[in-house]
């Protein structure tokens, strides 16, 4: 019998990546080495999300996989992309081929992303790629999933709806606007329970905290002025 391909995989925490990792591991093609997070350094946070370290820490365990973490201190693509290499280069040599992703539709990042891999001769995967993203989202509901919005876009979304549960009301009540899993950027989750947990990821509501958008030249085609952010803190 031939073994499996091994492959790490990029995890956020939120919905999309747990979906991703849960159909990777129902299908059972790769042998998942590690989930790899990206960390600012500075924070201790998960990069865009704000999610705490610990949190993570914690959905790894409950999943059963290591967890690496990147970190990155500046926040520009060229730090992003020489520490990923760095890094993957690392577990190339365990024996990687495959660097798997939870992105749905949009094209200037999977060819970002490819045209990284390629450079270290690694290729990557996109479980979701092209689903239709209100059948996703109704799919993560039945299969138990649990999530929570932890950043949202001011652009599309206010404050009453992060530190919110993900449920059938709140899709249905998004504008037509938006997308249902937010594949554009509007809102950012952090999944908390579901079928690749053995035990649900304990926690508590935080602050809200709001964060004007640095530009670094305007840009008057963006409407986004700023995100919401919602404080979780871990329960031990």
């Amino acid at each position: 019998m031939d073994s499996k391909e091994k492959a790490i995989f990029c995890w956020s925490g939120g919905k999309d990546s747990a979906l991703a990792l849960y159909k990777v591991l129902k299908e059972g093609k790769f042998e998942v080495l590690a989930l790899l997070t990206t960390v600012n350094a500075s924070f201790k946070r998960v990069s865009m999300h704000g999610v705490r370290e610990e949190l993570v820490d914690q959905q790894a365990k409950s999943i059963g996989l290591p967890l690496i973490k990147m970190f990155v201190r500046e926040g520009t693509n060229s730090e992003y992309e020489n520490e990923m290499e760095l890094l993957l280069l690392k577990y190339k040599a365990q024996g990687i081929t495959k660097v798997i992703f939870g992105d749905i539709f949009l094209e200037d990042l999977r060819t970002y992303r490819e045209n990284n891999l390629s450079k270290i001769e690694l290729k990557a995967e996109f479980p979701l790629w092209k689903k239709n993203t209100a059948d996703l989202i109704n799919e993560f509901l039945s299969l138990g999933f649990k999530t929570i919005t932890c950043c949202v876009n001011d652009a599309y979304l206010k404050e009453d709806k992060v530190g919110v549960e993900i449920n059938e009301n709140f899709i249905q009540a998004l504008p037509e606007c938006i997308d249902p899993c937010g594949e554009n950027g509007e809102y950012h989750t952090f999944c908390f329970d579901g079928p690749i947990f053995k035990t649900p990821i304990k926690f508590s509501i935080g602050e809200k905290i709001y964060k004007p958008l640095e530009l670094k030249k305007t840009d008057t085609l963006t409407q986004t002025k700023g995100f919401w952010y919602c404080d979780l803190l871990p329960i031990s």
